[in-house]
């Protein structure tokens, strides 16, 4: 197993690699830029003044990410394009940059944002508690929900308890995360019916005069609605599966036996049944928290304002903010690799016939 774990974290890098080289080309390929952005802005403030001062040339710049602007319709001096070239980096070429970012990167150095004054790794740790908040919680809820009633479905199968609560599920499965969200906020949030719940952030504007028990109630309370719109959608895969998962093993030869030796049906089913039929419920436990950090996240944190990494990244790529964009892609990926490592190392443990080391050989 020790060899197996070293691979897989030597595998690790090369993934990064390419993953970050993928981004890396789309982002050059993508239209707009930073220079461009502050072009734009400049213009918006004082076009006027600074076409009159720049009004000839007709050469071309690149930007440095895939996109060339012409002098003369910018009506921007040349000199001042140089100089904003350089002050981000893109007066080199693309292949020095990459190669710069992954030396600066392996030692989590990813620079200041273009925006914000701020520097990448500062504002990540800052923005992180909010999406941990979020992400761990509906973990949580969603494991609560979906193993207890996986199972009571596989034990009742094909009942009336069982039709119904399908139903709902798909449902809820078919509906998706964002959409339920906007429908919260118009029901409880002041949208159209009734306030009973916060629309932004995690805490209240008076959260360091409250006492220690209200700041719990006041975090939860904000919690409610977003956590609420991000299980919706998570439970209903997990249910199904821990079902299928159940109803696989309830019908093997293992569990026959059991029952003939005169065990208890609880006995049978979380004595010997429970074991085998979470390895496939583990094993999914890396894919929830990637889709629930890195994909339900975002909109999520966008709907009801929560300044965690998923609006952050989005705000970053709307601004082409590249330090921002490519150091949260570069956090994402990182625990997403280890997760899958995790979850590998997990079966073991729980079940220890299991040698990928074999298998890989």
């Amino acid at each position: 197993m020790g060899a197996y774990i070293l691979r897989r974290l030597a595998l690790i890098i090369p993934t990064l690699i390419g993953i970050m080289l993928v981004n890396f080309i789309i982002v050059q390929a993508a239209p707009g830029g930073p220079i461009e952005q502050f072009v734009a802005q400049m213009e918006g403030h004082g076009g006027g003044a600074l076409t009159r001062a720049g009004g000839g040339g007709g050469s071309e710049v690149s930007g440095g990410d895939g996109a060339s602007e012409s002098r003369g319709t910018r009506g921007i001096r040349p000199e001042l394009l140089e100089e904003l070239e350089h002050l981000y980096g893109f007066d080199q070429p693309a292949p020095e940059r990459f190669m710069k970012m992954l030396g600066d990167y392996a030692t989590f150095n990813f620079g200041d944002s273009f925006y914000r004054d701020r520097s990448v790794i500062d504002l990540i740790l800052d923005k992180m508690p909010v999406s941990i908040s979020l992400g761990l919680w509906s973990t949580l809820i969603i494991y609560l929900i979906s193993i207890p009633l996986g199972i009571k479905k596989a034990v009742t199968n094909g009942s009336r308890f069982d039709v119904w609560s399908s139903s709902a599920i798909v449902v809820g499965y078919a509906i998706p995360g964002f959409l339920f969200a906007f429908l919260l906020i118009v029901l409880f949030a002041g949208g159209s019916y009734f306030d009973l719940f916060p629309l932004r952030g995690l805490t209240s504007p008076d959260w360091n005069e409250m006492s220690w028990l209200q700041k719990v109630g006041d975090y939860f309370w904000h919690l409610a609605l977003p956590v609420t719109a991000n299980v919706i959608g998570g439970f209903a895969t997990l249910t199904l599966l821990t079902k299928n998962s159940f109803l696989d093993e309830i019908g093997k030869q293992y569990v026959v036996t059991a029952r003939a030796k005169g065990l208890e049906e609880r006995q049978v089913l979380y004595g010997h049944v429970f074991r085998n039929a979470m390895l496939i419920v583990i094993a999914s436990l890396p894919g929830v928290l990637v889709s629930l950090f890195f994909t339900s996240s975002l909109l999520i944190e966008v709907i009801f304002s929560l300044d965690g990494l998923g609006l952050l990244g989005f705000e970053a790529a709307l601004n082409r903010d590249y330090p921002v964009l490519f150091g949260t892609l570069y956090i994402y990926t990182l625990i997403g690799l280890v997760l899958k490592l995790v979850s590998d190392i997990t079966y073991v443990l729980v079940d220890p016939r299991i040698d990928f080391e074999s298998r890989e050989g």
